[in-house]
């Protein structure tokens, strides 16, 4: 296909007159009037301002009183088990000591158990020597390093020293549990933030998380270590730094064995995080949090009136206002509750990470707390252990060592086998049951019921056609950019053909061959792009690219504020159907949508709910969600995840139920 400056001239040099048939500026493209590249990005952020201000609103509320406390933490507990979603029953843990390793003044044993059936966990359980036991105990969950628990941590080594137990947990995606893998075990992506982020796409879709999965491998990781009876049972703490101290802030809430705890470089307002460097890894965030008012030190305030430590560095990319505004939060409510002593925080002339001074503050805090004990924390040898040596596999990976063990992938896709009848269920139940239930997992209250104001931006006149600029206007919505193309050989039966195109509508128009058809057929071209794409894409730079999702910060953000962003676009659609039916040029002409890419799941669901879409062509875009289960390293995933959506239905079971024809041209 030829560009259009390429086809003018070919024109020319045949003597054919195109007079302003040929767009020579790719501004010719844009329908808005105004043009601010982070326009969309601004625009999500003001729901999180607004959610934000109305928790504020509330914890200065509850801060006049002790019972105002109580009442504001249980309702914080009660919002996070809304979102959380649902854990399995509890099972055998099939504990093995797979291995034993001599420190000095204590020995790590190698430990395997199982989570749930088939979901293996590899820690390294410090054991103390020489001293009584039981001994007090806590878990260290660990940061984003692709090795996980590693050979051997300080941190742990130090508690050991000094008489406590440490259980060092391989989470999901580090370690031995890595699950994105090749059959010899070797990662096939760089490691634990992207890892991560791709798997937990697919947890979304279940109504799940890997914050909650990482909880809930913690939480049994907490019943291993009280079976022992070398452990004392009323004596348990929690701490980790980085990803572990996100592991940390989601799991003192809901764990009441949990007696002392310390989240280390990762404490901060979600808010100031959100407006600084934009969402963080996908195993940070569970959905809904900003619609229910749960801000990062929310989290920690659960713990409350337990012993807790924050642990932060001055040149942390972890925003240290954030924190210091956090903690003072943590502080007033500790105080309300009569307990000021049991809040601490130290910053320390260092970035991120759990570093020397760091973690003589966390040993003395778990002493004190744990152990009733304030001396000095004692030394521990630097002891030096070969990775190797120190695994809990044979062939250092649990999905290739352990028989009968699950990848995710597949622990995933058997729950949503196991879900087809429910859906099937769900959807007999009738369209009106659907639509509702479509509606919430959209984020919607509703179909929009505010009228659009159409506002024209430019007209030009071409020797086909007449082209038509206008920016579509609905009370609290982005505007709708379109460029409308009116053949000269339309007639009143001339269908209306709305084009998504994932790049952008001027993508499409940049190349003459694309529409020359249709002006010669009297087609009517409607070219949008939707929030988000074409003329308020995101700038690239502000999204990492090991997330592997052109627009993860505006989608992570949706889904934070409770408006994911396929209900934002779904509104977008039905803002161009009331155009094409009140508009004087289109109305009483059929429409049928043709989408590209990322706007296919979109349009699918748009056309589930509004009968004035006559037909859809699809291309180059998801067919079900079940592929973002079966194979985690796609593109954009983020763009199209509704959160718990597979409960009730995929998207070709819309297709099949929809009574217009919907079909895939690739």
């Amino acid at each position: 296909m030829r560009k259009i400056i390429g086809f003018r001239t070919l024109c020319v040099s045949l003597g054919i007159w195109v007079g302003t048939l040929v767009v020579s500026a790719q501004g010719e493209f844009k329908a808005l009037p105004w043009r601010q590249s982070t326009a969309y990005n601004s625009y999500l952020m003001r729901d999180v301002h607004r959610q934000f201000a109305d928790r504020q609103f509330a914890i200065q509320k509850a801060f006049a009183s002790p019972a105002g406390m109580q009442k504001y933490l249980e309702g914080c507990r009660e919002r996070y088990k809304q979102i959380v979603g649902t854990f399995p029953e509890k099972g055998s843990l099939n504990a093995q000591v797979v291995g034993k390793v001599q420190g000095t003044g204590y020995h790590i044993e190698k430990i395997i158990f199982e989570s749930k059936p088939g979901r293996y966990v590899t820690a390294h359980l410090y054991m103390p020597e020489n001293t009584t036991v039981p001994v007090p105990a806590t878990l260290e969950l660990c940061g984003h390093g692709l090795n996980g628990k590693g050979p051997s941590s300080h941190a742990a080594m130090l508690m050991a020293s000094n008489g406590i137990a440490v259980l060092v947990v391989d989470p999901i995606g580090q370690g031995e549990r890595l699950q994105i893998i090749d059959r010899e075990g070797k990662p096939l992506t760089r490691g634990a933030t992207t890892e991560h982020t791709l798997l937990n796409a697919g947890f979304n879709l279940l109504g799940t998380s890997l914050a909650a999965q990482e909880y809930w491998d913690n939480h049994r990781a907490l019943d291993y270590l009280l079976t022992r009876k070398d452990i004392d049972p009323e004596h348990i703490g929690v701490y980790g730094s980085s990803g572990g101290g996100t592991q940390t802030a989601y799991y003192i809430g809901l764990d009441p064995r949990v007696k002392v705890a310390a989240i280390c470089s990762f404490f901060s307002t979600r808010e100031r995080t959100m407006e600084l460097q934009g969402p963080s890894d996908g195993c940070q965030h569970i959905p809904y949090e900003g619609r229910e008012q749960l801000e990062v030190p929310d989290f920690a305030l659960m713990m409350a009136p337990r012993p807790l430590l924050i642990l932060s560095g001055k040149y942390d990319f972890v925003d240290l206002w954030g924190a210091q505004q956090g903690f003072a939060e943590l502080q007033q409510c500790y105080k309300v509750l009569g307990v000021p002593e049991k809040v601490d925080m130290l910053t320390v002339e260092t970035g991120h990470g759990l570093g020397a001074e760091k973690r003589q503050k966390l040993v003395s805090w778990f002493k004190r707390w744990l152990k009733d004990n304030q001396s000095p924390v004692k030394k521990a040898a630097q002891d030096r252990f070969q990775l190797s040596d120190m695994l809990c596999t044979t062939k250092g990976q649990v999905n290739v060592s352990m028989p009968g063990a699950l990848s995710i992938m597949q622990e995933n896709v058997n729950q949503l086998d196991e879900w087809a009848s429910k859906r099937e269920t769900f959807l007999s139940k009738g369209k009106k049951t659907v639509q509702t239930k479509m509606l919430d997992l959209l984020g919607l209250k509703g179909l929009p019921d505010h009228k659009i104001r159409i506002e024209a931006t430019g007209h030009d006149s071409m020797r086909e056609y007449e082209q038509y600029k206008f920016q579509l206007i609905r009370e609290g919505e982005m505007p709708v950019p379109c460029i409308l193309i009116m053949p000269s050989r339309a007639n009143a039966d001339s269908p209306i053909e709305l084009r998504l195109q994932e790049e952008g509508k001027g993508t499409y128009l940049s190349e003459y061959a694309n529409f020359a058809a249709a002006l010669t057929e009297g087609k009517i071209l409607l070219l949008a792009d939707l929030r988000g794409l074409g003329e308020t894409t995101d700038p690239a730079f502000y999204t990492d690219a090991k997330y592997w999702n052109r627009e993860y910060r505006n989608a992570m953000i949706s889904m934070h504020i409770g408006r994911p962003i396929m209900g934002q676009r779904v509104v977008d659609i039905l803002t161009l159907l009331d155009f094409c039916s009140e508009h004087e040029l289109l109305k009483g002409h059929p429409v049928k949508v043709f989408a590209n890419g990322i706007y296919g799941p979109a349009v699918i669901h748009a056309a589930y709910l509004d009968e004035r879409i006559n037909s859809v062509e699809i291309t180059h875009s998801v067919k079900t969600w079940k592929e973002y289960i079966e194979k985690p390293m796609q593109w954009d995933m983020y763009s199209n995840v509704l959160y718990g959506a597979l409960k009730y239905y995929d998207l070709p079971d819309l297709i099949r139920l929809s009574n217009r024809p919907i079909r895939f041209a690739d």
